[in-house]
């Protein structure tokens, strides 16, 4: 497998794997970012159905629009409303139909193949300048471990599946890795700019455009910064069209601005949003026996341990390596809310984690939601000792494991 499949197969699909929730732009979101770091985008502006879009759209000149839903699933075009109305994306000289189009979108719900059965609620529209397009070329910069830092990935083939072009047309892929702490020298800007068969002045806006997108990628701690295309128009323009952006959540301290905008209702369990606040990482399942745990690891572990002694797990809710009890105490509201849940299995190794902080949250949290459902405790580390006699002189009917397997064990046989 080629380092680019690797790498932005490993991006686009680790959420599969472990249960880390990432922020989510909207595109108009994505190209207004682009846009404050002077990359060059289509000029758009964005409706919400207010009485204040017909002067928008008045005052917004274009010789042909594109009408655009924004919500957080791809295939929008071949996509169709619960109203009847088809596709999501839409291209019209029209002034008046962008109107018209709008409101045939905004509070319906729009079903693509990404999208569930039900659709996703379209509040925003975002229409854009139609351009003319010549030529579409693909732009990534991304973090990549096996380089120990950012690396460039460009391919003359864009506007495709870039996953495609890695493994069939490996030559049309050019990797280059990059100093963090420097800009792109030029030199390798305008290699880059001809390696994707840009011409004449063309290559010196191309590069430019690469050294706008870097410094935005260092600014903002993005991970990965995806254009495709990163197209070229019929008046020798370069302009990102579309573009993907991802962030470390690590860095949010620093980047408040822009995880303030992150879309949250479109999530299909209002739970695992309810979590993302608290630093929490939540995922529902069919079960009843809700598992509380700190690491992923050690959460696949107990809900494969549940399983074999013959129970289910109803979710998986990893409290991580620096919670507090306040934590622990919304840990526990979010798994009572769920009335699957019957039992509940806590399995803590405290490595980072205070046994003691993890016993007094559960203490706390057991007594202030009046706790009717068994409770199994399985600790481990860090001030285990104090943390036992925490529990033991709680007065609450707590029972307390030796390992993981008599954890799983008391708590499937609490249930029956």
């Amino acid at each position: 497998m080629s380092f680019l499949l690797k790498a932005v197969t490993t991006a686009r699909h680790i959420v599969h794997k472990v249960p880390v929730r990432n922020l989510n732009l909207l595109e108009f979101q994505s190209k207004d970012l682009l846009q404050k770091y002077g990359v060059a985008i289509q000029q758009f502006k964005v409706l919400d159905n207010s009485k204040a879009d017909a002067e928008v759209v008045k005052t917004f000149e274009c010789p042909e629009y594109v009408v655009k839903a924004q919500i957080l699933a791809g295939g929008r075009g071949k996509g169709t409303f619960d109203n009847g109305f088809k596709g999501g994306v839409h291209i019209t000289s029209n002034k008046s139909e962008v109107l018209s189009l709008t409101q045939q979108m905004i509070g319906n719900r729009l079903i693509t193949k990404q999208t569930p059965k039900s659709g996703i609620l379209v509040n925003k529209v975002m229409v854009a300048r139609s351009i003319n397009i010549t030529r579409e070329t693909y732009l990534c910069i991304l973090l990549d471990r096996e380089h120990n830092g950012p690396v460039l990935i460009a391919s003359p083939a864009g506007g495709m599946d870039i996953e495609a072009v890695a493994e069939e047309t490996p030559e049309k892929i050019k990797t280059v890795p990059l100093d963090i702490g420097k800009p792109i020298p030029e030199s390798t800007l305008l290699e880059v700019a001809k390696f994707l068969e840009f011409k004449g002045d063309s290559v010196k806006r191309c590069a430019e455009e690469i050294q706008k997108l870097y410094t935005l990628f260092k600014s903002v701690d993005a991970v990965q910064i995806e254009i495709n295309p990163l197209a070229e128009t019929d008046k020798g323009e370069v302009i990102s069209v579309d573009a993907k952006l991802n962030f470390d959540d690590n860095a949010q301290f620093r980047q408040k601005d822009i995880f303030s905008m992150d879309v949250t209702e479109e999530e299909s369990d209002p739970r695992e949003v309810e979590a993302a606040k608290y630093n929490l990482n939540y995922v529902a399942m069919d079960g009843n026996i809700g598992c509380l745990v700190n690491g992923a690891g050690l959460a696949m572990a107990t809900m494969d341990i549940i399983k074999l002694n013959g129970g289910e797990p109803a979710n998986f809710l990893d409290v991580g390596g620096g919670v507090k009890e306040d934590q622990v105490a919304k840990a526990f509201e979010i798994l009572t809310a769920d009335p699957k849940v019957k039992g509940i299995l806590v399995n803590v190794f405290g490595g980072i984690v205070n046994c003691a902080t993890i016993a007094n949250g559960i203490v706390a949290a057991s007594k202030k939601l009046q706790l009717n459902v068994p409770l199994v405790v399985r600790l481990e580390g860090t001030n285990v000792n104090q943390a036992r006699e925490i529990l033991k002189n709680s007065g609450l009917p707590i029972q307390t494991a030796s390992d993981l397997d008599d954890a799983a064990h008391k708590a499937v046989a609490a249930l029956n």
